[in-house]
């Protein structure tokens, strides 16, 4: 058994896990954050997205052992402390991309580390960038449709779109792809 530390959604947590636990089962058994989904189990599908320091993984491929020391963003800690919806969930639930729920939390993650690295994707950057996750039951119309609403949103809510009037060139670059 290992003892390991990690920063979960900005709580620091220890857990004793097996060399071979994966973070998966880490988050979901040791930790009780049921919001990380297993669907493959193969790193396939995509539903197990976390974010491990901000770049989107598979948590049933990584052993817990190896993210010793480091911070994990489950899609429990995409909302504000307060509860307040992150851009990316205000938009999914505003467009409808999201059916059955069950690849909404790799989706989540995945999408909040692609518009971070690329605030204003274009659509076939969106098509690429969540294409590591599969959904059986949306079609992805209203995912990518999320993605830029998401898009928007963050555009809106920027405090230096504010001041510098960047604002309406984001709305309109987001509009036009």
């Amino acid at each position: 058994m290992h003892e390991i530390t990690l920063t979960v959604n900005g709580t620091v947590r220890q857990a004793r896990v097996p060399a071979r636990r994966l973070l998966s089962d880490c988050l979901r058994h040791d930790l009780g954050l049921t919001g990380t989904h297993v669907g493959c189990e193969h790193g396939v599908c995509g539903c197990c997205t976390v974010l491990l320091d901000g770049e989107p993984v598979r948590s049933c491929l990584t052993f817990a052992v190896t993210v010793d020391g480091r911070e994990i963003t489950t899609v429990e800690g995409l909302a504000a402390p307060d509860g307040t919806l992150s851009p990316v969930q205000r938009a999914f639930a505003e467009c409808h991309g999201l059916q059955c729920g069950f690849c909404t939390p790799g989706f989540l993650c995945t999408v909040t580390a692609l518009l971070r690295e690329n605030p204003a994707p274009t659509r076939q950057e969106v098509v690429e960038g969540v294409s590591g996750n599969l959904c059986r039951c949306t079609g992805y119309q209203n995912i990518v449709a999320s993605v830029h609403r998401a898009a928007e949103i963050m555009a809106e809510e920027s405090p230096t779109s504010e001041q510098t009037g960047e604002n309406e060139e984001n709305e309109g670059r987001v509009r036009r792809s």
